[in-house]
């Protein structure tokens, strides 16, 4: 049975810890407090739940133990190298883009500032980098012209990310590994050019 670490916070995080709990035993829980949402859902559960208290780096401390795999569900905390190490199968997130499109904590503000017909969402691997590492999965939806940020998380995003996350620990529970695609930064040399 996998051994599984999230880190995240609010709705998204504990939708994400509900929908783990079917694939693999969640080891660990790492929240901003513990009165956060994720945190509560664990707690309940009787998961080891580490509150960063403020602290916004998750060292290999916080993992408890060696696991098999690190999601990160609306985490706002950088997963640092000795954390990651912890995981026998890396560390995983959700971004709500395309990436390599709109990287960063307002990625979703930006999708509709630029006009997008069309967004997603793309699990990736953690790096030392924002939201810069290779590709797992990615999937895809339309921004409708009535959309703002918060619907279209909502409507979207924010589903799409939990199917993503389910298929990527899915596939590394069958498979015992997960895709790397190198993000294709082509895509942002026209956008730059055009902004």
């Amino acid at each position: 049975m996998m051994q599984i670490a999230i880190v995240g916070s609010r709705w998204f995080g504990a939708e994400v810890y509900r929908n783990l709990a079917a694939f693999g035993r969640v080891a660990a829980v790492v929240a901003p407090a513990s009165e956060d949402r994720l945190a509560q859902a664990a707690a309940r559960d009787g998961v080891r739940v580490v509150a960063l208290g403020g602290r916004r780096r998750v060292e290999a401390a916080d993992i408890c133990g060696p696991v098999d795999l690190i999601v990160a569900a609306h985490a706002h905390a950088f997963v640092d190298t000795g954390a990651r190490g912890q995981a026998r199968l890396g560390a995983i997130g959700y971004h709500p883009s395309l990436l390599p499109l709109h990287r960063g904590r307002d990625s979703i503000e930006q999708t509709i500032r630029a006009g997008d017909r069309i967004t997603g969402g793309t699990i990736y691997h953690l790096t030392d980098d924002t939201d810069a590492g290779p590709i797992v999965f990615a999937d895809w939806c339309f921004v409708w012209p009535d959309d703002d940020a918060r619907s279209l998380w909502r409507r979207a995003l924010a589903p799409m990310g939990i199917d993503l996350i389910n298929t990527a620990v899915s596939h590394a529970a069958l498979h015992g590994f997960l895709p790397a695609d190198d993000q294709d930064s082509r895509v942002l040399a026209g956008r730059l050019a055009a902004a």
